[in-house]
């Protein structure tokens, strides 16, 4: 009916050189089904398009006629004959009504880089360059999805599971369960990679009662379309025994295949809900291992709390020593020598007495270096504060502290670790970034405290800092990071200094 309709128009437009309309039935008529060759596009119109839309000097057709023939060739699986069209498209000068296509063609080439030619990395740069145009929830929500398949496709689990967490935010206007399910999914396995059993497991749980909520429903429906068809057989065999007895028998035989045909499929939902349950029993398993996993887990984490511990009471130990008990022989030893001055060469004497207060002062810096200003009692913010003071007194770089809503102390230890973490930041910033200047960020959420230590350094590929392959300190900072049960983002581009995000709960 609506080819028809399509083509009436044409002719009616044509007739009366309407050229808008003409090229309006012929984008319809391309988007017909091609019944001769079983395709979703014709191509036949497709072609009578682009002459026409030449003719006219409409170019927003042309687009629109390229648009089309990538569709064509993405629905026939001619990847880079597609992706080709595409990117003739972008070639156009889109205004404002012919932008509306532009993120269409960019999630097009993203999925044409990620489904068929392997590329993520290239995927991911149309898939954002698609997410500049978007406001609707729906396309968002699977925009995000896309871009963070791409992000896991490339091992960076934090980026993806970013992305997905974004696309679980989304309220959509209608709650579709199989994209609800599809986004728990993809959260349950990027947290079990990025370790965090807890969370995937509880993403699993909300999955799998999803999937059954899903197939509970496609149960009913098959349910109500056979009994619906059995009630219909019935009726008709009823009605046949009135009209005429000879269709009796043959009615009795409907009526009995429609029975066994309800019979067999009540059989088979009953055979896949067996199924399912031996599905759900094996997840089972597959849980009671992570759930080991996740002991050995925190009984490592256990270990390094330990060993941060000891560290830190062996610092103390070591300052207490050098301060007390070297300090003090280094004083009486200069007393010593000032009882001497007038008795002995006065100018070999000072020279000494200068040598032994340089190495008392250092000394008293080895100390005060050990023994952090958190172990002093002194405080979280005074203790970054003040070390942030030292490191801007050398004049090579200027460290500033911006603070808000820690007014309140937090645990010792807490503040320790956090103590710890913000300094390995710091010296990672003196050793490597070339930087002049650095801020750090500390805000207190009341349920969580939220760190962030910027750069204007020299930046660099935070996709080379991976699980396997952690430089600069990564490992340790992640360590302690984890035993806080807190998250790390890192923000960094060559040239443009980098930025750490770090929320820990408190």
């Amino acid at each position: 009916m609506k080819f028809k309709a399509y083509l009436s128009a044409l002719k009616i437009a044509e007739n009366t050189d309407d050229t808008i309309t003409v090229l309006k039935s012929l984008e319809k008529l391309s988007q017909t089904y091609d019944y001769e060759n079983k395709n979703p596009y014709n191509k036949h119109f497709l072609d009578i398009l682009n002459k026409k839309a030449r003719i006219y000097g409409k170019k927003s057709f042309e687009i629109k006629h390229k648009f089309l023939v990538g569709n064509y060739h993405l629905l026939n699986e001619d990847a880079q004959n597609s992706l080709l069209v595409y990117k003739e498209a972008l070639n156009f000068n889109f205004d404002k009504g012919d932008s509306l296509l532009l993120p269409n063609i960019y999630n097009n080439i993203g999925v044409i880089f990620s489904e068929f030619l392997n590329k993520p990395d290239s995927a991911l740069f149309y898939y954002r360059k698609q997410s500049q145009f978007l406001k609707n929830n729906g396309k968002l929500f699977v925009n995000y999805l896309n871009i963070g398949s791409a992000f896991q496709n490339l091992n960076e689990n934090n980026q993806a599971l970013k992305y997905y967490l974004k696309a679980d935010s989304i309220k959509l206007q209608s709650e579709i369960v199989s994209k609800k399910s599809f986004v728990k999914e993809n959260l349950s396995k990027i947290n079990f990679k990025l370790k965090n059993y807890k969370k995937a497991y509880e993403y699993l749980l909300v999955y799998n009662a999803l999937v059954d909520s899903l197939k509970t429903k496609e149960q009913k429906t098959s349910i109500v379309k056979i009994k619906e068809q059995y009630d219909n057989e019935k009726l008709r065999a009823d009605n046949l025994e009135v009209e005429s007895k000879r269709k009796q028998s043959q009615n009795w035989l409907i009526g009995a295949i429609a029975f066994i045909l309800f019979g067999g499929i009540t059989a088979f939902l009953l055979q896949k809900n067996t199924r399912k349950k031996q599905k759900l029993a094996e997840q089972e398993k597959v849980l009671e291992s992570q759930k080991l996993a996740t002991v050995l887990k925190e009984q490592e984490l256990v270990s390094i709390d330990a060993m941060i511990e000891g560290q830190e009471k062996e610092r103390q130990r070591i300052a207490d020593d050098l301060h007390d008990d070297l300090g003090g022989l280094m004083a009486t030893v200069k007393l010593h020598f000032n009882a001497l001055k007038d008795k002995q060469s006065p100018e070999l004497f000072d020279k000494t007495t200068t040598l032994l207060d340089d190495a008392y002062q250092k000394i008293r810096s080895i100390a005060h270096a050990k023994n952090s200003g958190v172990i002093a009692k002194q405080g979280l913010l005074i203790a970054v504060q003040n070390m942030a003071d030292k490191i801007s007194a050398s004049n090579k770089i200027t460290v500033d502290v911006v603070d808000h809503g820690l007014e309140q102390r937090l645990e010792n230890s807490l503040e320790l670790t956090i103590f710890r973490i913000i300094q390995e930041l710091i010296t990672n910033v003196i050793k490597h970034a070339e930087a002049t200047e650095s801020t750090i960020h500390l805000t207190n959420h009341d349920e969580t405290l939220n760190i962030m230590v910027e750069d204007n350094g020299k930046g660099f590929n935070p996709s080379q800092v991976t699980t396997k392959n952690k430089g600069m300190g990564i490992s340790s900072i992640d360590k302690r990071i984890e035993h806080l049960n807190g998250s790390m983002t890192i923000e960094s581009d060559l040239g443009t200094g980098t930025t750490i995000i770090i929320d820990i709960p408190i």
